[in-house]
C-alpha cells in the first residue's frame, strides 16, 4: 500500500502531532507498506530524511516553533506522480491538510483524516486571538472532516464532541500508539545519577512542550507550594517550548529552582529513562485528544496524577492508575499529590501494576493494526472509474474539491458569530 502523509508540523518539531506521525509512519513501513511524508521544514531537520518531502515553511511563525507552509509546492507533484499514492491521510484541516484534499480530488483518492488536536486551545500563537477566531477553528476542523471520507479520533471522547460538532462521516477512535518495551526498559536511576537528583528524593516529573496551551502556569504554581511542603521533593521538567524561560523564572522567584531540573529535548531512550525516573507523572493540560505523554508515563510504570479533560480521562483512572481530578484547583492537586507520595509501598506498587496495565492497550503493534484496517476498508469501498479519466474530469473534480473547501471556510465563519458547539 502507498500512503501519502500530510502534516503541518514533524521532526524535529516536539509536539504529539509530530510524534503521532512519525510512530505511525515507521510501524507502517515496518509491515511492508510505502509511506510519503510530505511535512514543513524546520530548524535541524535531518539532511538525508528518506521517505519525507519537506514543504518550503515560515519558520518560527508568530514567535513559536511552529513552521507556515508556503504555497510553493516544490518538486511535489513530479515526487506524486513516482510515488502513487493510493490513499491520503491529512493530519491538519487547513495548509497542507487542504492541499492533501486537492491531491485526493486529482487522483481520485480516499482521504483520512486524524483530529488530533482542540485548535480552539490553540488560537494564543496567532497574531489575532478571540473567541470568535477560536470558534471559527473549533468549526472548520469540523467541517474539515466531512470532507474527508474518514476521521481517527485519538481517543472516544474527542469522537463523542466531533459527532456533537455535526460530523456525519465514519469516526474510527486509533489512539496514537508507543512501544511498550521502550518505556518499560527505561533506567530511572541512571537518569537521576546523570541530573544529580537523589536517590531518596520523591521526584514529580513533567514532560512535553512548554507552551501555554499545556496550562503550565497552574501546574508550576501548584508543584511550587508542593516543593515548599515536602524538602525532600524534586522537580524533573522535559521539554522545549515558549514558556520556558517564564517557567525557570518562575521557579528562582519562589526559591525552589535548586530542586526543578530541566532536561531539554530527549531521545527515545533517555524519554524512558526520565519517565523511570519519576515517582509522579504531573499533568494539567485541557487541550488534549489523546495525551501520548500520559501513557507513555504509564508504559514505565509512572503513576498520574491529571485534571479531568478530553483525552486525559480516557487514559487516568482516579486510584487504579493514578489520580484523576474533576476540577482545576490547587488544593485538590495538593492533597492528590500528598495522598500518592504517603502511601504505603504496596499501595504504591499497585497503581504502577494499574499503570502498566492501562499502557497495553496503547502498543504500537495494535494501533497500526488498526489503522492498516481502516484503510484496507476504504480502499475497498472507493468506486473505480469505469474509463481512463481524461485532464477535464481531473480539473473538474479539482474544482469541485476547491468550491468545498471555500464553502467549508465561509461557513465556519458565519458560525464563529453564533455560540459555539460543544
Amino acid at each position: 500500500m502507498h500512503i501519502l502523509m500530510m502534516t503541518n508540523t514533524y521532526s524535529p518539531h516536539v509536539g504529539g502531532v509530530a510524534r503521532s506521525v512519525q510512530s505511525f509512519s515507521d510501524g507502517l513501513r515496518q509491515q511492508g507498506h510505502q509511506v510519503l511524508v510530505v511535512a514543513p521544514i524546520f530548524a535541524g531537520e535531518p539532511a538525508h530524511d528518506p521517505g519525507v518531502l519537506r514543504w518550503p515553511a515560515l519558520q518560527h511563525f508568530h514567535h513559536t516553533d511552529f513552521s507556515l507552509p508556503l504555497p510553493a509546492p516544490v518538486g511535489l507533484h513530479a515526487t506524486l506522480r513516482e510515488f502513487a499514492p493510493q490513499i491520503v491521510h491529512s493530519h491538519h484541516p487547513f495548509l497542507l491538510g487542504d492541499t492533501a484534499l486537492r491531491i485526493a480530488a486529482e487522483r481520485d483518492l480516499p482521504v483520512v483524516f486524524t483530529h488530533h488536536t482542540m485548535y480552539e486551545r490553540y488560537t494564543h500563537n496567532l497574531p489575532f486571538d478571540s473567541a470568535r477566531v477560536r470558534r471559527f477553528a473549533a468549526e472548520l476542523a469540523a467541517g474539515y472532516c466531512n470532507l474527508c471520507n474518514a476521521v481517527i479520533a485519538p481517543s472516544a471522547t474527542i469522537a463523542d464532541r466531533l459527532k456533537k460538532r455535526g460530523v456525519k462521516v465514519p469516526i474510527e477512535v486509533i489512539p496514537t500508539g508507543i512501544k511498550l518495551e521502550q518505556f518499560a526498559a527505561g533506567k530511572g536511576a541512571a537518569c537521576r545519577r546523570r541530573h544529580a537528583i537523589p536517590a531518596d528524593a520523591l521526584l514529580l516529573g513533567y514532560l512535553g512542550r512548554l507552551a501555554p496551551e499545556k496550562n503550565l502556569s497552574f501546574l508550576a504554581a501548584v508543584v511550587t507550594l508542593f516543593l515548599g511542603q515536602r524538602p525532600e521533593a524534586h522537580f524533573l521538567m522535559a521539554g522545549e517550548g515558549p514558556e520556558r524561560a517564564v517557567l525557570l523564572k518562575h521557579f528562582a522567584a519562589a526559591g525552589v529552582a535548586g530542586r526543578v531540573h530541566t532536561l531539554g529535548v530527549l531521545q527515545p531512550a533517555e524519554l524512558a529513562d526520565a519517565y523511570r525516573a519519576m515517582d509522579i507523572f504531573v499533568f494539567a493540560s485541557q487541550s488534549e485528544t489523546q495525551g501520548l505523554v500520559l501513557a507513555e508515563a504509564m508504559a514505565a510504570g509512572t503513576p498520574v496524577v491529571a485534571v479531568d479533560a478530553p483525552g486525559v480521562r480516557d487514559i487516568v483512572c482516579d486510584r487504579e492508575n493514578g489520580r484523576l481530578l474533576p476540577t482545576e484547583q490547587r488544593e485538590s492537586f495538593l492533597a492528590a499529590l500528598a495522598w500518592l507520595a504517603d502511601l504505603p509501598p504496596a499501595d504504591r506498587k499497585r497503581l504502577s501494576d494499574g499503570a502498566i496495565q492501562t499502557a497495553q492497550k496503547f502498543s504500537l503493534t495494535g494501533a497500526v493494526v488498526r489503522l492498516q484496517s481502516l484503510y484496507t476498508r476504504l480502499l475497498a469501498a472507493a468506486p473505480r472509474p469505469p474509463f481512463a479519466r481524461n485532464d477535464w474530469d481531473v480539473w473538474r473534480q479539482r474544482l469541485e474539491e476547491e468550491w468545498k473547501i471555500v464553502h467549508n471556510i465561509a461557513h465556519a465563519l458565519g458560525s464563529s458569530r453564533q455560540r459555539p458547539r460543544e
